[in-house]
């Protein structure tokens, strides 16, 4: 369900982002409370957003979190909407959601940010510190310059409240600098010779990956290629590429079409017709708009449900993990029914 939230403060987070600061109220702290590395969903009319939240985690909620917003040139929210958000301005948002999270616990812990993917990281990193002495967190960061990078002055904090626990290493990708990696994109070639001097790389108990496809898929190969398990590797993509070309009637699983599904949403149980190709989240969506997505990319996760009966085809799937598949779990926004009866389950 979404609530308005107030804007207490924004700020500038670097020179195409802003940093808000959303209120919340005593009442809704326990529904606001989040694990570092899960997001916000943004609603303004039909437009949907999801953005991490920066700030640290606290015990029964806080009662102030921030997200940070790149500003997407001719984005319909970022560039449009939130950049008019101001101190006293109401959002509609929803509830912390997402599964990319790191729960304090002793060990040492590392990242591969890019760009706006060092959001959910810091939140990461400052908890992690914060609340367990015996942790460690190292960060490896990339952006395309100085001041288009997210967040400085809160790494430098980090980087002074935790010495000797938190390491931290920046990447420019078109810009030098007079000390520090020379400029360049972080490949998997860079980023194998670079992770094992930066760090013992079988001794990290979780790497977390986030940001655009290239650096994602740069690092989840380098870091295999470095014999680390799969289960150690968690992802969240921030911008995927073009959508693959549907899949003919030969593709694996069979070509969509026409069914009816039942789905289950806040307790509530219906059945409706899905026309053949669309997707299951738009058959849903025009019975109930309350249903939960964001995206609608097959990156945020917000669609997550559980496929109880019948087959579909995901088109694309950025945001569940192996386990989760492998347990029913699909994208309602990029599933399509391959029986003629399909069975979801949102609340699962």
């Amino acid at each position: 369900m979404f609530h308005p939230l107030s804007v207490a403060s924004t700020a500038r987070a670097a020179e195409d982002a802003v940093a808000v600061t959303l209120a919340v109220p005593p009442p809704l702290r326990a529904a606001f409370r989040h694990v570092p590395g899960q997001h916000l969903t943004f609603r303004h009319g039909a437009l949907r957003r999801t953005y991490s939240i920066a700030s640290a985690a606290a015990d029964g909620g806080a009662d102030l979190l921030t997200v940070g917003i790149r500003q997407v040139p001719g984005g319909a929210f970022s560039a449009g909407f939130a950049r008019e958000l101001a101190a006293g301005s109401w959002v509609d948002v929803l509830p912390p959601r997402g599964r990319f999270t790191l729960r304090p616990r002793p060990g040492h812990f590392a990242a591969v940010a890019g760009g706006s993917g060092i959001t959910p990281v810091l939140s990461m990193a400052a908890t992690l510190l914060a609340n367990e002495p015996a942790a460690r967190f190292t960060l490896l960061r990339s952006d395309r310059s100085a001041a288009s990078a997210m967040f400085l002055d809160e790494v430098a904090d980090l980087k002074d409240r935790h010495p000797g626990r938190f390491q931290s290493l920046h990447a420019l990708t078109r810009e030098e600098r007079s000390a520090g990696l020379p400029p360049g994109r972080l490949d998997r070639a860079r980023l194998r010779a670079l992770l094992p001097a930066l760090l013992p790389c079988d001794a990290v108990a979780g790497w977390y990956l986030c940001g655009p496809e290239g650096l994602i898929d740069a690092a989840r190969g380098a870091l295999r290629a470095l014999g680390v398990a799969r289960e150690r590797v968690h992802i969240e993509l921030f911008h995927a590429g073009a959508a693959p070309p549907e899949p003919g009637a030969n593709a694996a699983g069979g070509t969509p079409g026409s069914a009816t599904l039942t789905a289950t949403l806040d307790g509530r149980r219906a059945s409706w017709p899905v026309a053949a190709g669309e997707t299951l989240l738009s058959a849903v969506l025009r019975n109930r708009p309350d249903a939960p997505y964001a995206c609608r990319g097959g990156v945020c996760g917000t669609c997550r449900a559980r496929l109880t009966d019948g087959r579909v085809r995901m088109d694309r799937n950025y945001a569940l993990e192996p386990a989760e598949t492998e347990a029913g779990y699909v994208l309602a926004c990029q599933s399509r029914p391959l029986t003629d009866r399909v069975g979801l389950d949102f609340d699962a």
